[in-house]
């Protein structure tokens, strides 16, 4: 660093140290005019006067100056002059303040551009690999930089998650508008801390409640919440992405969202209609339903590879249905990704899915609800499924040993030859074939040594509790429910609630033995009568 400050003066030499305003009176006038021959003559006068006054010694008293402010207001003649003259001083420090910011300005972008070896498109590059969060330090740090990082090629890739709330609208529609059409990714929410890969059963849905800087939010409060609000995002958060006659969001990649509270079913159709271009769209806790979001990516999203959807209330949305499911299949050709994670998903419509997007490789229905594992019957033989290199079927409830035992006879007899992972664990057990209440721990109906000695390649996950550890399944549904229960709601009393769950899961239990999960003998495809899952109905 010295080499460089050595060759900075050596292209910008200072004039030699005066020592007192003695050696400055010395000084002959013309000789300024002499080393400046080209200046106007009011330009020479005003560089020698400003020069004189500078060289005045800082170890002189600052009384001195008071001083003669004072002697020049004596000898004016009147107030008004006095008046004045004070007015002028005023004037004559701030423009020589203005005037001293604006050359230290000078020098130390000067300075930087010595000290700074990238130019300013390597720098731009380097730039666009930060996070957000760095990319802002770096842009407060000094105006050059501060230059760089307004560059839209920095704000292609935006990254606003937060472990708890502390990013608002404001926030996010001025990086979009930074990055105009520039923008390829945008990453909004709140994630529970360090996440796991989409593989894993880690639940990514988290509540802002659960948030130590929010932690008496409540949507029903009724004074004033502007400070708790000013970090949360609400559903006209994406509203930006549509600016610009709807191009900002046309280069759009890849869009992922976690956990934003008050985003709604309307708001994330507009959004997915402005990105036509999406490739990878990862939803989780928001308050948005099935069908409505699939709906929307069949009719915008056309180039979708990949899908990765969450729901906000484990095992409770069952909106999905059949026509929407071929809909999506037809129109997403390109989907090799998918996951729907915590959903009442029906193995027909799951087949549906699996059979049609025939590039599926990337297959996750963990925590669905309703899987009994029937929709896996045939699944190898051509078309969708056989491509399969990641299966995670963890934690699905009912989820049968037989169903199970049958896939993994076709694994070993040949099928599926491109699978790599399979996941079957489930925290409860397996559920037998007869009844799901009756769980098994340690099937011996599933061939397990057989496929790792067949297929050694494969990583295969079987991992259940010993047995008597299964909870109550009264006492789950109780803690589950109450657990889940998403504001704006106000939670009742635990007998009531619980009842009442535990009612209605009872009632699907029931259903879903004669709901359309035993069918599919052959690989076609056949749309079957809806069953009572697919009847639209609220419930007060």
């Amino acid at each position: 660093m010295d080499t460089l400050h050595h060759h900075h003066h050596h292209h910008h030499p200072t004039p030699p140290p005066i020592s007192s305003s003695t050696s400055m009176a010395k000084r002959p006038c013309s000789s300024s005019s002499s080393q400046n021959p080209r200046l106007p003559p009011h330009f020479s006068q005003m560089d020698h006067l400003l020069h004189s006054f500078l060289s005045f010694p800082d170890s002189s008293p600052p009384i001195s100056l008071d001083l003669s402010l004072d002697r020049l207001l004596d000898s004016s003649p009147s107030d008004a002059d006095q008046s004045i003259l004070i007015d002028r001083a005023h004037r004559l420090g701030c423009l020589l303040l203005r005037a001293a910011n604006r050359s230290a300005r000078k020098r130390a972008s000067i300075h930087n551009s010595v000290a700074w070896v990238l130019p300013p498109d390597l720098t731009i590059k380097v730039f666009s690999m930060l996070d957000s969060q760095s990319l802002c330090y770096a842009a407060a740090t000094c105006s050059m930089f501060n230059k760089c990082a307004m560059d839209p090629l920095c704000y292609a890739n935006i990254d606003l998650t937060t472990v708890v709330p502390k990013v608002n609208n404001a926030v996010v529609s001025t990086m979009i508008q930074r990055a105009g059409k520039s923008l390829q990714s945008l990453k909004l929410g709140i994630v529970p801390g360090p996440t796991g890969s989409p593989g894993s059963c880690q639940p990514l849905v988290y509540t802002i409640r659960n948030s130590g800087d929010v932690s008496n939010f409540s949507w029903n409060e009724k004074r004033t919440r502007q400070g708790k609000e000013s970090s949360i995002l609400t559903r006209s958060c994406l509203y930006p992405l549509s600016g610009d006659n709807g191009a900002t969001g046309t280069l759009l990649r890849r869009l992922h969202l976690y956990n934003i509270e008050r985003m709604d079913n309307a708001s994330l159709c507009v959004a997915l209609a402005a990105c036509p271009s999406l490739l990878d769209l990862e939803i989780v806790g928001l308050h948005v339903e099935l069908r409505q979001t699939l709906m929307s990516v069949s009719s915008h999203c056309r180039f979708i590879e990949r899908l990765f959807f969450e729901s906000s209330k484990t095992g409770r949305d069952d909106s999905l249905k059949s026509p929407t499911c071929f809909e999506l299949v037809n129109n997403c050709p390109n989907l090799s990704s998918l996951s729907l994670r915590g959903f009442k998903l029906h193995d027909y419509k799951v087949r549906i899915l699996v059979k049609g997007f025939r590039k599926l490789k990337y297959a996750d229905f963990s925590t669905s609800y309703s899987i009994t594992g029937t929709f896996l019957r045939n699944l190898g033989n051509g078309g969708g499924g056989s491509l399969l290199e990641d299966l995670i079927l963890r934690d699905c409830m009912h989820l049968k040993e037989m169903e199970v035992a049958r896939f993994l006879t076709a694994v070993i007899a040949g099928d599926f030859k491109f699978l790599k992972h399979l996941d079957i664990s489930n925290r409860e057990g397996l559920a037998s074939e007869g009844d799901w209440y009756q769980r098994s721990y340690n099937s011996s109906l599933i061939p397990l040594q057989q496929v790792l000695e067949v297929r050694p390649d494969i990583c295969l996950l079987a991992e259940f509790p010993s047995e008597g550890c299964f909870l109550d399944i009264d006492h789950m549904i109780d803690s589950d429910f109450n657990s889940e229960l998403s504001l704006p709601f106000q939670q009742s009393g635990e007998t009531s609630d619980g009842a009442l769950v535990t009612s209605s899961l009872e009632s699907s239990y029931n259903s879903d033995q004669g709901s359309g999960n035993e069918e599919y003998q052959d690989s076609g495809f056949v749309i079957y009568e809806e069953s009572s899952d697919e009847v639209d109905f609220l419930v007060v």
